[in-house]
């Protein structure tokens, strides 16, 4: 009885639950790179980026470790090709970039 009454509750746990629920701050970082990198930048887990230059953003843990980015982003990311903007990101909006970034790895 006890068994089946647990199983009943795992299965509505399962089914109710969002499958990728992620945190206020991953949602911030979502929506940032929505906005100013997806036009350039594959932003989620499959596709591949709209820009053939534009390193997918989940492949990014392989090149960097995430947390090493804040810098650059601090201080502004500058690459060599030139349709790359500059971007100079405030603390709070690096925390929910990287932490979305995380969310890839």
């Amino acid at each position: 009885m006890l068994r089946l009454a647990l199983r009943q509750t795992l299965v509505t746990l399962m089914l109710t639950a969002p499958a990728f629920a992620i945190s206020p701050a991953e949602q911030r970082g979502k929506t940032f790179a929505l906005t100013n990198c997806a036009r350039c930048h594959s932003i989620d887990r499959v596709t591949s980026s709209p820009l053939q230059i534009a390193p997918p953003f989940r492949s990014l843990h392989k090149r960097y470790p995430i947390e090493s980015l804040a810098e650059a982003l601090a201080e502004g990311i500058v690459t060599g090709h030139p349709t790359m903007p500059e971007f100079q990101l405030e603390p709070d909006q690096i925390h929910d970039l990287l932490s979305f970034l995380k969310t890839l790895e």
